[in-house]
């Protein structure tokens, strides 16, 4: 498993600023990627926010297995808490489920305000992820234009803003922020395969062979038969994907370095196939 980190000056700005604003919201839209329910949440965010009701979104469902994203909603949807799964990309009742959604976790505070004669304002929800989850695509479903950049690569948002979605919900968009250390390398390998880390400081043909790893445990056969390969390890499976793509060096030794590229490449938009590389065990479930 190769060990990946990235922790640039502009996360820990925003985690310090992200904190500081966590006062004057009301709740937290959390923004992970369905293909890595768990690695791609940021426990930082327990330290910081514990207190405050949450929407889970689990976004890019498009791409993960089905069967195991109804798993992590079920699990996820505790302790006050709320999940849902969304194709942010295509779907056009996103915005509008997330607005629902927030209105049923703010009930019971609203219920409380009219208790006391307060009109309830517009919610105030901070919206967080880590890099490339989908925030900026999914604040301009929720404002019904585009309003914040979004790019299909990590790091674009750079500062913490207000954006008023409507009367009775406003966002605060912050950037995507990992946190100083993972728990663990397969965490960080899993964020890298999933674009949320920047590839100029990765090791793309060791983040590919442990994809293809994954792959292979939790789905055997499907990239063997992709590639019209046999049972082979990660480097012969890379050496099978050069063959059938048709990537060669001189004398016709298979390219790796460039078929690891193409196979991340498809990967991430399920051009092999729907997978999440996480499964809703008990051992995930320690630290939702």
């Amino acid at each position: 498993m190769v060990k990946v980190q990235w922790y640039p000056g502009h996360m820990e700005k925003a985690r310090r600023q992200m904190n500081e604003r966590l006062r004057a919201v009301d709740l937290i839209i959390e923004v992970r990627d369905a293909r890595i329910p768990r690695a791609s949440r940021n426990p930082l965010l327990n330290e910081m926010a514990s207190d405050k009701p949450r929407l889970i979104v689990l976004g890019k469902c498009d791409l993960a297995d089905p069967e195991e994203t109804d798993q992590w909603l079920h699990t996820l949807s505790s302790d006050g808490n709320r999940a849902i799964a969304l194709d942010i990309q295509h779907d056009n009742n996103a915005g509008r489920r997330v607005i629902q959604n927030c209105q049923v976790l703010m009930k019971p505070l609203n219920e409380k305000k009219r208790a006391k004669g307060i009109r309830p304002r517009a919610a105030r929800a901070m919206i967080v992820g880590v890099p490339n989850a989908g925030k900026s695509t999914l604040i301009n479903k929720i404002a019904g234009h585009n309003i914040v950049k979004a790019a299909d690569t990590p790091g674009v948002t750079r500062s913490l803003t207000w954006i008023h979605a409507g009367n009775s919900l406003d966002l605060l968009d912050t950037p995507g922020v990992l946190w100083p250390k993972f728990e663990d390398e397969k965490t960080g390998s899993l964020l890298a395969a999933c674009g949320a880390i920047n590839e100029n400081i990765l090791d793309l043909k060791s983040i590919a062979m442990d994809t293809i790893h994954a792959i292979q445990d939790l789905y055997p056969g499907v990239l063997e038969a992709e590639y019209e390969s046999g049972a082979v390890n990660p480097n012969g499976m890379l050496k099978a994907i050069a063959a059938k793509r048709h990537l060669l060096l001189e004398e016709d030794k298979p390219d790796t370095k460039r078929a690891a590229s193409l196979f991340l490449h498809e990967f991430r938009k399920a051009k092999l196939g729907r997978f999440t590389l996480e499964r809703c065990d008990e051992e995930s479930q320690k630290s939702l």
